[in-house]
């Protein structure tokens, strides 16, 4: 069977659920028999985007191989239920990139290398070396962005080569309503399929993305503009649980309508199992990436896939300027804490008073990352009396840098693709409530992006061991590499640190271990009391 592609293209508006649309797509044919694969297409310069901000790009996903990539291939993992690779996303820098290093090596042979045929070529042919029988290929922007234009005349290009019955256009788009008229405005609709068939694509599916049911009326109109089948129109409004969407789109038979078009042999089933339910318990996030809740993202998922109710953002900068009375007539509403990863010195002195609380009151409370460094800066400060405890990141002059950077690190001066990233192997002490979580395993592979870690030879005093007998008072080890893993207290129900990012492993149907045990143990608590 040749290799099949849907391209996903977006219309009018950015961020209307390309992403969610796509990998819920993958996911309805993956369950009809079909192996499936994806592909993110990002049109910004930056060859990944690990030193992207939060607050404008949302969170940086990481890899099993480490690659730091857009937000969207958390959908892809979550949805389809498979890990995803560097290949799995594709930048204009990457591309860009390797064009001009190829012709600073000659290899054009002396050609005027230029936009097409050699740009175009690049991009077709990191297409095509994805194996797989069908292939979503979503194109990040919108139609019409100037820098997203040379990836849809390569997608056009591509799919007269390899033949157009085996690729099927689907275009998202937003329609939206008009209050003073009471109607649906589907002029932007239209004007967005335009610009797409002036660059020689015609779209097979519109997916009309609304804040509610669109009229039948309407959808009738879109058809008409859009050239396209009015039985290829799909309309889905906004609903409360993204994980719905597979589910909705098998009710509205598109995988049926991606078989026909496709000349697939597909097998009807269909198994979806997720939330709909969420168990009412207050969670904090305390960060300071506040401009967008994508900044969290994969944290707030596996929170979802959990059951719980969606954690609350608190302002981890405001903390710093409230005394200890404040900070816990702030916090005491929520039923957990989580201390998120991050980079810079801004909000750390509020996380650390967050700690601070929860330690002394028994919340259960989660670090991960950055979370984990400064839950071992406040155990420092509080309870072993080092004034000023720190991080070298935040002060470079610490009398007691409990965090340091990583040896391998102090000469690199570069901060794009320099951390430790991706999947490494994590042993997993006997007898610490890591082992507990992790139902008795020996070791885990976790995926990591940070290029700090705890200073344990120079603090050794902090810590202890499961086995040790003397561990009041000590942040207990209970998982070890190269460095210190995981930190846990033995008098608390429910504190403790992991270096690593256990929310990029989430999936549909099987949440991180350690975000089911912590949301189990604040339900238990909030019962008892």
């Amino acid at each position: 069977m040749a290799k099949k592609y849907i391209i996903v293209t977006g219309g009018v508006l950015s961020g209307i659920g390309k992403g969610v649309l796509s990998a819920s797509v993958g996911r309805i044919m993956k369950e009809n028999g079909i192996n499936v694969n994806s592909l993110k297409i990002d049109p910004y310069l930056n060859v990944d985007a690990g030193t992207m901000n939060p607050n404008q790009h949302g969170e940086v996903f990481v890899t099993e191989d480490g690659y730091e990539a857009d937000l969207d291939l958390g959908h892809y993992e979550r949805f389809l239920g498979i890990d995803m690779k560097r290949f799995n996303n594709m930048t204009a820098g990457q591309v860009y990139k390797t064009v001009i290093e190829k012709e600073r090596e000659g290899k054009y042979l002396g050609g005027t290398v230029q936009m097409v045929p050699h740009v175009t070529e690049e991009i077709k042919s990191r297409i095509k070396k994805i194996e797989t029988d069908l292939l979503l290929v979503e194109i990040g922007g919108t139609v019409g962005d100037i820098e997203g234009e040379i990836f849809l005349e390569a997608v056009r290009q591509l799919s007269i080569e390899e033949g157009r019955e085996n690729f099927m256009f689907i275009h998202v788009t937003f329609v939206p309503y008009l209050n003073v008229t009471n109607e649906f405005k589907t002029k932007p609709t239209q004007q967005s399929v335009q610009l797409l068939r002036r660059i020689g694509i015609h779209p097979d599916m519109i997916v009309i993305r609304t804040e509610r049911e669109i009229d039948f009326s309407s959808l009738e109109k879109v058809a008409l503009f859009g050239g396209v089948k009015s039985n290829y129109v799909i309309n889905l409004p906004d609903l409360k649980n993204v994980y719905e969407v597979p589910e909705q789109l098998y009710r509205m038979d598109v995988h049926k309508l991606i078989a026909q078009r496709l000349n697939l042999e597909i097998n009807g089933i269909f198994k979806w199992s997720c939330p709909k339910v969420f168990k009412q318990v207050r969670i904090a996030i305390v960060g300071k990436y506040l401009g967008t809740d994508d900044a969290y993202k994969s944290i707030i998922e596996s929170i979802f896939l959990c059951g719980y109710k969606k954690p609350e953002l608190v302002d981890a900068e405001n903390l710093e300027e409230i005394d200890d009375e404040g900070v816990k007539n702030l916090l005491s509403k929520y039923d957990g804490i989580i201390i998120p990863g991050g980079f810079g010195k801004r909000g750390i002195e509020g996380k650390i008073k967050a700690l601070k609380y929860a330690r002394e009151n028994d919340v259960p409370l989660l670090g991960i990352c950055l979370g984990m460094q400064t839950m071992i800066i406040e155990f420092a400060r509080n309870v072993m009396g080092y004034e000023n405890a720190n991080s070298t990141e935040f002060d470079e002059i610490t009398k007691y840098p409990v965090i340091d950077i990583m040896e391998h690190q102090k000469k690199i001066l570069s901060m794009g693709g320099t951390m430790r990233l991706g999947a490494q192997k994590t042993e997993i002490l006997e007898k610490s409530k890591l082992s507990e979580i992790y139902n008795g395993e020996k070791e885990t592979f976790e995926r990591h992006r940070h290029r700090y870690e705890a200073n344990y030879d120079d603090f050794k005093e902090m810590y202890a061991f499961p086995d040790d007998e003397n561990k009041e008072n000590k942040l207990i080890i209970g998982g070890k590499s190269d460095f210190i893993e995981s930190v846990e207290l033995k008098e608390n129900s429910f504190y403790l640190g992991i270096q690593y990012h256990p929310e990029y492993k989430s999936k549909v149907d099987k949440p991180h271990p350690i975000f089911a045990a912590f949301t189990e143990t604040i339900e238990k608590k909030k019962n008892i009391l």
